[in-house]
């Protein structure tokens, strides 16, 4: 044990650790995990423009990805349905409906122009071996979009889990502009499937929102859903209103599914029952709406973090502006690059150097008179000049030197240098460069990508307050069965499902029950009716024990547990048990004893005060009673 224990701890440390970092939760740098940037990796190295075979894509993408091609197959499919970075052509299944995919040999896919416009840099990106060290891929891709916002990413690791919900990717583009110039801003999630979100609760992506079904009223009797809520699919959504049907919590008559492009769900709705009362039913007891819980968790620098959404977003802007600055660096390298080798090449052919080459013998000399003569005009150089300059000069074919076109060299550098130009003056702008760079793509894409959940606000349905009254109660005093099943004719009750009944024998044992299918109850019941725990129920009781002592009091009967048998008297029966407030006089008759002159005794019950539940009660008559009744 001693032994196995070190090892254990070493292991599984190493364990949770690859499994959180580099397979279940994403980097918030490019909002992909592994196995997807792996996947939008290999679609770039083999794009051509057109569209490759998934099983293809999966057989590349497993050169990078040490697991099986189920998952990268899976992970393909989940990446293209969300419909921003990867292009679809074939069955690639119904997030609405359920449907799974087509087998990958049978669909194709390439990355969209949004992909390639925004996720990838070559000489912006680093690079790792792969697991087995033929190949590189990229440690992170250089995104300029906030991804894993956009993505949705949902997750389960050792010990954490992350769920982000994904937000419309024109509303995050606007809200980062928004953080570059200082303002406030807000964001909530926006799903594919639509519907209508109330984002009360989503505290900035630590709470939740709920969602609902689009249901439209068409006519008195017809009601369509047109936008399921996320999560759920129409075949799940119309399974729980059958259950709900078969509970009798809603009355519907049929379901008709004409889900095809757009979902389509007809109910018809049962006699006696009408829109306005059926819609609240549907979104109490059924999916049509469905509370989704936010837990953001991402990994930043290496390590797992708990951040909100909007801290998140202003991360995401402060990389995007890090990320402009080192193309724009990058692109005015190659700008100055450009523009000093055309000053190298000008110098060269128009100054006539190449002539002094003419009267070297060696190498070295060749070298040297280049060197020389391109030195003698260094203060027009761009930059200063180096060997590998003088290697790339000598390459200069002869009939490159004969074909030269001063004027078209002069306009190419000055095109470089008001290039260079406008890039430095980017460079010193770069919050207005960015913001620029955001506004482009948000007027490009705007219409591509609208807002498919509409926000609004709602009351959560009180479930007890549209429960149909449809459970039918009733007692059989032959048998002393309670219940929906018992076939009684006394205790007849009409109730729902949270309704609670309260029932009291003449032995003074209550309960208070929800609406049973078969209760054993004492054969004397007294009194079974609908029992409200707010208000409570108060109770006169007079009841005889065995020594036919007499005993009344006042009670309140609210707290209880359900289903617990209580007793309202210590010992005998119930003699009398009344919810009347005007009690009158209580008649009692003595039971028969020699000598006896005073044979009965009355009893104002008006005077009698509220006690507890378990209270013996005050004693009525000085001596045992043979019979009572109130006057």
């Amino acid at each position: 044990m001693s032994q196995l224990r070190p090892l254990m701890q070493d292991n599984f440390l190493q364990y949770a650790s690859y499994v959180i970092i580099d397979r279940a939760i994403p980097d918030m740098r490019d909002g992909c995990k592994p196995v997807q940037r792996r996947i939008l990796h290999t679609l770039h190295q083999i794009n051509d423009g057109k569209f490759h075979k998934v099983a293809n894509v999966i057989g590349e993408t497993m050169k990078l990805h040490p697991h099986g091609d189920a998952s990268i197959g899976d992970a393909l499919v989940v990446l293209a349905n969300k419909e921003y970075f990867i292009e679809k052509q074939g069955n690639f299944g119904n997030i609405v409906t359920g449907h799974r995919s087509a087998a990958p040999r049978y669909i194709e896919c390439r990355l969209t122009p949004l992909a390639l416009e925004t996720m990838f840099n070559k000489p912006l990106t680093e690079f790792i071996p792969s697991y087995d060290g033929r190949k590189e891929e990229p440690i992170f891709l250089p995104a300029k979009l906030p991804v894993i916002l956009m993505l949705g990413p949902e997750g389960i690791a050792v010990g954490m889990a992350t769920k982000i919900l994904p937000h419309n990717m024109i509303e995050l583009l606007e809200a980062q502009v928004k953080i570059l110039a200082k303002k406030s801003f807000k964001i909530l999630p926006d799903f594919r499937q639509g519907g209508i979100m109330d984002a009360s609760e989503y505290e900035d992506g630590a709470g939740k929102v709920k969602v609902r079904a689009r249901i439209e009223q068409r006519g008195d009797k017809k009601l369509v859903i047109t936008q399921v809520p996320p999560n759920t699919t129409t075949e799940s959504l119309i399974a729980s209103i059958e259950s709900a049907t078969q509970k009798g919590k809603v009355k519907i008559s049929s379901i008709s599914d004409f889900t095809t492009d757009a979902v389509e769900i007809e109910l018809m709705l049962a006699r006696g029952i009408y829109a306005e009362e059926a819609i609240p039913q549907l979104y109490a007891y059924t999916d049509c709406e469905v509370s989704i819980s936010s837990n953001v968790v991402v990994i930043v620098d290496d390590r797992p973090v708990e951040l909100t959404i909007s801290e998140m977003l202003k991360l995401l802007t402060k990389q995007l502006k890090k990320q402009v600055k080192a193309q724009l660096e990058y692109e005015l390298g190659q700008l100055q690059d450009r523009e000093h080798w055309l000053t190298l090449e000008q110098i060269f052919i128009e100054q006539r150097v190449y002539k002094k080459i003419e009267k070297a013998k060696t190498e070295k000399g060749v070298r040297d008179a280049v060197w020389n003569g391109m030195h003698e005009y260094e203060l027009l150089f761009a930059r200063p000049m180096v060997e590998d300059d003088v290697a790339r000069l000598l390459e200069i074919r002869i009939r490159r030197i004969s074909a030269y076109d001063i004027a078209r060299n002069r306009k190419q550098i000055e095109e470089v240098a008001a290039a260079i130009k406008k890039v430095n003056t980017k460079l010193r702008n770069l919050t207005k460069t960015t913001t620029a760079y955001l506004q482009d793509l948000i007027k490009r894409y705007k219409d591509q990508y609208p807002r498919r959940t509409q926000v609004g606000s709602f009351e959560t349905v009180d479930k007890k307050a549209v429960a149909r009254q449809h459970i039918r109660l009733t007692y059989d005093s032959e048998t002393s069965f309670f219940g929906s099943q018992v076939r009684g004719k006394h205790f007849a009750l009409t109730v729902s499902e949270y309704d609670r009944i309260l029932a009291i024998s003449s032995d003074g044992s209550y309960r208070v029950m929800a609406p049973p299918e078969k209760v054993l109850l004492p054969r004397k019941l007294l009194y079974c009716a609908v029992f409200d725990p707010e208000e409570g129920v108060h109770f006169t009781v007079v009841y005889r024990d065995k020594k036919k002592i007499c005993f009344g009091k006042r009670v309140h009967i609210q707290k209880f547990i359900k289903d617990k048998e209580y007793s309202l008297i210590k010992e005998g029966k119930i003699d009398l048990l009344t919810q009347d407030e005007d009690l009158g006089v209580l008649q009692m008759d003595f039971v028969p004893a020699k000598y006896q002159r005073v044979k009965s005794a009355d009893y104002d019950l008006d005077t009698l005060e509220v006690m507890g539940v378990a209270a013996r009660g005050v004693r009525l008559a000085p001596k045992p009673v043979r019979k009572l009744k109130r006057k």
